[in-house]
């Protein structure tokens, strides 16, 4: 466990641009993503708001310089996007230099291809057309991901709800620590579907109007959709190629409070574990946070659990804290990933990023998100949190030297 790990390149793509550039200029503008449903098919189209990515699966097949059609879900376009941007800004030009893996996370894998099969499978039962869902489990994107960009030494795909690709990251790093890889492409990728809208909107923890995390207000989460990937390297490979460095994944934690299927624990326990043991991996007093982009996923439960698991943990020190949700919609399995990349960028240009339509303090705590975007902040260490479904929660800690 001696290799350190660094973080070389990212890639983005969601409801708020196409790439990292476009990411920042939303951000600086506190540009939210949240809007009308323009390509998913649903009768929700006028009631629910959601986080798309602003291209149809065509346009998005033209950039990730796809030529053959059907067989590509949604996910793994998104995916392809994002995977080649971190590649590109990595400059990574052969592929079989190093050991390389691809740890990639999913939550509705191809599943926006397989309803769109069930549609015509009704009306024509043909066992032909079973071809058309070829793609709908997990593990085929994370193939055509790697198969495009040429990974063949290690893969992986992680499915453990909305702290998926945290932990995609998460395991990426302990590969490389171990010595057993040295490079990873981490990250996740999710598309909108009917299951995850209607899903969450039988759960009755959608809001009508757009998520507001951390508002006394706060009615519920909205879905998004995106993918974000790291290319992670050892010291190693990164001293003999004269690398640049983004920033270092100094720590991570994982822990399970298996409180409830969907709810977090009131106590926030799971959280609180998972953010102590990222501390006590990367070393760090709880005071050497400098900024936390916490889940903050807008329902009453999560914020609530997850506020009280911060102040638990930080006392009356809590860091300059927001959920970047506000911006990007909730990307499920991609979440923990988008989120990560948005850390990287606020170590390497000093910013904190806004809570958006955020009005009013929560009773339950002392403290409140930032609300307005702020420049020049000293950034050391960024504290990155993402719980899933089952109490399964993940913390990352990105540091810039």
């Amino acid at each position: 466990m001696s290799e350190r790990v660094f973080v070389t390149g990212t890639g983005i793509v969601s409801a708020i641009g196409f790439d990292c550039e476009e990411t920042a200029s939303a951000l600086k503008l506190s540009a939210s993503g949240i809007g009308r449903i323009t390509h998913l098919n649903t009768v929700y189209k006028e009631e629910i708001p959601v986080a798309e990515v602003k291209a149809t699966d065509k346009e998005l097949m033209e950039m990730a310089g796809i030529q053959q059609a059907g067989f590509f879900s949604r996910t793994t376009l998104l995916g392809i996007i994002a995977a080649r941007q971190a590649l590109l800004q990595a400059d990574i030009k052969d592929i079989k230099a190093y050991k390389t893996g691809m740890v990639s996370a999913t939550t509705v894998g191809g599943m926006d291809r397989s309803e769109r099969f069930f549609k015509k499978f009704i009306i024509d039962n043909s066992r032909g057309r079973l071809r058309d869902i070829i793609t709908h489990d997990c593990g085929d994107s994370t193939e055509r991901i790697a198969d495009t960009l040429g990974i063949k030494d290690y893969l992986a795909t992680i499915s453990t709800a909305c702290s998926s690709s945290a932990n995609a990251i998460l395991l990426g790093s302990r590969l490389i620590k171990n010595g057993i890889l040295d490079r990873v492409i981490v990250g996740g990728t999710d598309a909108l579907t009917l299951f995850t809208l209607n899903g969450f909107n039988s759960l009755m923890i959608l809001d009508k109007n757009g998520c507001k995390p951390f508002d006394e207000e706060r009615n519920g989460l909205t879905l998004g959709e995106g993918a974000g990937f790291l290319v992670i390297e050892s010291e190693r490979s990164v001293r003999k190629d004269h690398k640049e460095v983004l920033c270092e994944i100094t720590g991570y934690g994982n822990a399970c409070d298996a409180f409830h299927q969907t709810a977090s624990s009131p106590e926030g326990e799971g959280a609180y574990l998972s953010m102590k043991k990222a501390l006590d991996v990367a070393g760090l007093e709880p005071g050497r946070i400098d900024y936390i982009n916490a889940h903050g996923t807008g329902t009453k439960n999560n914020d609530l659990s997850e506020g009280i698991a911060i102040e638990r943990l930080f006392d009356k020190n809590v860091p300059l804290c927001s959920s970047t949700k506000s911006f990007t919609g909730h990307t499920l399995g991609a979440a923990g990933a988008i989120e990560a990349v948005l850390c990287v960028m606020a170590i390497r240009n000093r910013w904190i990023y806004p809570n958006l339509f955020f009005r009013q303090k929560m009773t339950e705590l002392a403290f409140s998100p930032v609300t307005d975007f702020q420049y020049n902040k000293p950034v050391r260490h960024v504290m990155s949190n993402s719980f899933g479904f089952g109490g399964n929660n993940t913390s990352l800690i990105f540091s810039g030297s």
